[in-house]
């Protein structure tokens, strides 16, 4: 799977992972299948360890701010982008009630869990690597996944009153897998690329992406 390949990473104990990409409504649908919501009870408690242990090492911040930080990078959007960027979301075991129903809080438990069977199949200094390597890219570029990017992206634009328009360039993917990629342009020059789920998110990702380029 190319979410662990990337990372040469290679499962010794193969029902772990099938069992952290397993949802219960493909559980119940299977007799004897065990869904991950056990698995996503301790890969939430690895992400909580590693995102703390980065911000006490790698910046002077008081508790509070690292505590609000830690927050915002291990939020369910947080997650479900992590997710979707490597692949996991394409992954997934649903049963067939739940086949066209694949949301943000299904994909961010998902990551969560296959994080805790990294854990337990490969130990903490792989999971560690794994999870700094996909997630302290989004720290070093100060992305907030609270923000609202679209508005951030609208004020700055405003300042010089330049147009701002959105399009979307490609959709692929089944019908409750729909990948959207949209372009942002300023003034008809495109300054920002993202991909998303949604319309509404893959505007966001591009609107994020033309803020960070803004700002470089």
């Amino acid at each position: 799977m190319n979410f662990l390949e990337k990372f040469n990473i290679k499962f010794k104990n193969k029902k772990l992972l099938s069992v952290a990409l397993t949802h219960s409504s493909y559980a119940n649908e299977h007799k004897g299948c065990e869904n991950y919501e056990r698995l996503e009870f301790l890969g939430d408690a690895v992400l909580e360890v590693t995102t703390s242990e980065y911000f006490y090492l790698h910046t002077d911040y008081k508790e509070g701010q690292m505590t609000k930080l830690r927050a915002s990078y291990v939020c369910e959007k947080a997650l479900a982008t992590y997710a979707k960027e490597i692949g996991i979301d394409k992954e997934i075991k649903l049963g067939h009630g739940q086949m066209h129903n694949l949301n943000d809080t299904i994909i961010a438990d998902v990551f969560e869990a296959v994080v805790g069977a990294i854990y337990l199949d490969q130990g903490f200094d792989v999971v560690k690597n794994y999870i700094d390597t996909i997630i302290v890219p989004y720290i070093k570029k100060n992305i907030d996944f609270n923000a609202d990017y679209k508005t951030k992206l609208q004020e700055l634009v405003q300042t010089g009153k330049k147009s701002l328009e959105y399009e979307i360039v490609n959709e692929y993917g089944e019908a409750h897998k729909k990948v959207f990629e949209v372009v942002v342009k300023i003034d008809d020059i495109i300054y920002g690329r993202g991909k998303g789920s949604s319309k509404k998110e893959a505007e966001q990702m591009a609107a994020l992406d033309a803020y960070n380029k803004s700002h470089r």
